[in-house]
């Protein structure tokens, strides 16, 4: 039996539009870039998220309202993290089906933390993801993520806690860029490793802004890479990205 040209033209088609969809939704090249100190201090300066301070009581001076520390310049005590400016989140090198290599990149925005800093070093972070509300740019690897990869599902919460203090050579500069290594606790996956965390950070309007990377092996957290019909392989490794905004 011959096929009509008309049916094997519209078959054409019918493949072409299911290719393109996929391409589309699995990998449109539009993921974000790696986190960047100057993309973060950008990214601040554009939103209109500020430190506020409490309101004075009523009949007090103004001036009594500001701690010693802060009159002068001092950088010492507890900062909080800003939620609304920070994440936590994955890049990871995929090859999808009639497509080829990409990159997954996901991120959570509902992150809480603090730093604490006593005039010569950084002495505590603590840091805590919740996985649950990671998002890439398909839905359908979110989903996937729920029972294989992180298994959000199992494990909803990622977290990160100082083990070292990071010391600190004089008071940072606004603007000036220093370069650390947090050595400290990593949770992934209920796993907890030992991990030396390259940053950066600086302090950009009154807020210290940090980024850093981070290659694992998810194998060192018990997790095997997610599989799916249109994915042909993931790599056995990704990295873990952070930007972290706090505030007085």
């Amino acid at each position: 039996m011959t096929a009509r040209p008309g049916l094997m033209l519209g078959v054409a088609a019918v493949v072409a539009a299911a290719l393109f969809g996929g391409w589309y939704f699995l990998i449109r090249g539009d993921e974000p870039p790696p986190v960047s100190l100057a993309g973060a201090v950008a990214s601040v300066a554009d939103s209109t998220t500020a430190p506020t301070a409490a309101a004075p009581a009523e009949g007090a001076s103004t001036a009594s309202t500001a701690t010693p520390a802060a009159a002068a310049g001092s950088l010492e005590g507890t900062w909080m993290l800003v939620a609304a400016d920070s994440f936590v989140g994955y890049r990871v090198k995929e090859q999808l089906v009639s497509v080829g290599a990409t990159e997954a990149v996901g991120r959570t925005s509902a992150v809480t933390g603090l730093l604490e800093f006593d005039g010569s070093a950084i002495t505590a972070v603590e840091v805590v993801a919740d996985l649950t509300r990671l998002k890439s740019d398909d839905d359908r690897r979110d989903g996937r993520l729920r029972t294989q990869g992180i298994q959000w599902g199992t494990f909803p919460e990622a977290s990160f806690v100082l083990a070292q203090p990071i010391a600190i050579d004089g008071v940072p500069a606004e603007g000036e860029t220093i370069s650390a290594t947090a050595i400290g606790d990593l949770t992934l996956h209920g796993v907890t490793n030992r991990v030396e965390f390259p940053l950066q950070g600086t302090l950009s309007n009154g807020l210290v802004v940090v980024v850093g990377s981070l290659l694992i092996q998810f194998a060192d957290y018990d997790m095997e890479a997610p599989s799916a019909l249109s994915v042909v392989s993931v790599e056995e490794q990704g990295v873990i990205e952070l930007q972290m905004v706090f505030s007085r």
